[in-house]
C-alpha cells in the first residue's frame, strides 16, 4: 500500500465503504474531514505519512480552532483522524497511531434559552389575590430577584431573610453560604405572602415556601408550579426554574459587564480557580446588582 497521505486516506475511505459498518452520511464526513488534513498537509509541504507526528496532528487541530470551527465540529475531525490512524495501524502502514492521545477542545454546555425582560415582566406579574397566587409571585420574585438554584429556592427560609437590608443567606451546593440581594419586588412580594400563609396553611413554617398543609415545596413541586405559572401567563412555553436564574445572569451582565460580580452572585466558585470570591468586596456586588437589575432599580423616571 502506498505511503503517500492522498492515497492513504483512498484507501481508509474505500475500507469504510467496502465494510459497510457505516452509514453512508459517515463515509462522507470522513471523507470531508480527512480532505481537510490533506489540504493542510499540502499547505504545510508534508508529504509522506510519517512525517505525520503526534506535534504535526496537534498543529492540525490547532488550524481548525484558528479557521473559526466550534469544538464540536473539531471533536469530529479528531475522531475522523483517529480512525484512520487505526486503521493504518492495523494495515501495518504505520507501527503507532500518533492521534491516540490527540485531545480536542471542550464543547461549550449548552446553557438552557433564558427570557428577555419583558417575558420575565409578563410572568412575574400575576393579578390573583388567591393565597396559590401571592405565593407563586412570590416564588417567582424571589427566583429571578436573587438568581436562585431551585433548591435553594425550596429551602429558603425566613429567618434568612433580612428585609431591612434586603438580603437572603443561602445555602447553596456543598452547603456553601452566600448572601444574595432581594429586589424591593421580591421583597414586597414576600411581605404579602408572609401576611397570607398563617391562614393559607393554619401554620407558620421556617420555610418560605409551602403548600396548603404547610409542608415545604419540594423541587419537583417548584418546577411544576413555574412551568404551568409560564403557560396560565400566556409565555406558550414551559419555563424552568433554571431558565429564570439564567436570565438573572444574562441581564445583570447585560448592564454590567461584571461577570465576576455575576458569578459571586451565583454562587460558582467552581467557575474560574483564580477567582477569589471572598476577597470581593459586597458592597461592589450590592451596588452592581441596584444598578443592573431590571426589578432592583429605583421607581420614578425610567423603568423598574
Amino acid at each position: 500500500m502506498a505511503d503517500s497521505i492522498p492515497s492513504a486516506i483512498d484507501s481508509f475511505l474505500t475500507d469504510c465503504a467496502a465494510r459497510g459498518q457505516l452509514a453512508g452520511s459517515s463515509v462522507v464526513a470522513y471523507r470531508r474531514d480527512l480532505k481537510r488534513l490533506a489540504a493542510w498537509c499540502r499547505k504545510h509541504d508534508i508529504d509522506r505519512l510519517e512525517e505525520l507526528d503526534p506535534a504535526a496532528l496537534r498543529s492540525f487541530a490547532a488550524s481548525l480552532g484558528r479557521a473559526g470551527l466550534d469544538p464540536r465540529s473539531i471533536q469530529r475531525h479528531l475522531s475522523a483522524l483517529r480512525k484512520f490512524f487505526r486503521y493504518l495501524a492495523d494495515q501495518g502502514v504505520i507501527e503507532a497511531s500518533p492521534a491516540t492521545d490527540l485531545k480536542a477542545p471542550r464543547a461549550r454546555r449548552k446553557l438552557p434559552r433564558t427570557l428577555d425582560p419583558d417575558q420575565v415582566l409578563q410572568l412575574l406579574e400575576i393579578k390573583g389575590k388567591k393565597p396559590l397566587d401571592l405565593r407563586d409571585r412570590a416564588m417567582l420574585e424571589l427566583c429571578y430577584s436573587s438568581g436562585l438554584r431551585v433548591s435553594e429556592l425550596a429551602d429558603a427560609r425566613w429567618d434568612r431573610l433580612d428585609t431591612q437590608q434586603g438580603l437572603l443567606r443561602v445555602i447553596g451546593k456543598g452547603d456553601k453560604e452566600r448572601i444574595v440581594p432581594v429586589g424591593r419586588h421580591a421583597l414586597a412580594a414576600l411581605d404579602r405572602w408572609r401576611r397570607t400563609v398563617a391562614a393559607f396553611s393554619g401554620t407558620q413554617s421556617a420555610y418560605i415556601f409551602i403548600s396548603a398543609k404547610g409542608n415545604p415545596l419540594g423541587i419537583r413541586a417548584i418546577q411544576k408550579r413555574i412551568g404551568e405559572r409560564a403557560l396560565s401567563q400566556g409565555l406558550g412555553q414551559h419555563v424552568h426554574p433554571h431558565q429564570l436564574r439564567h436570565s438573572f445572569a444574562s441581564h445583570i451582565l447585560e448592564s454590567s459587564g461584571d461577570l465576576r460580580a455575576v458569578q459571586e452572585l451565583l454562587g460558582h466558585a467552581n467557575l474560574s480557580t483564580t477567582q477569589i470570591y471572598t476577597h470581593l468586596d459586597f458592597q461592589h456586588l450590592a451596588e452592581v446588582y441596584d444598578e443592573a437589575h431590571p426589578r432592583a432599580k429605583k421607581s420614578g423616571g425610567g423603568k423598574a
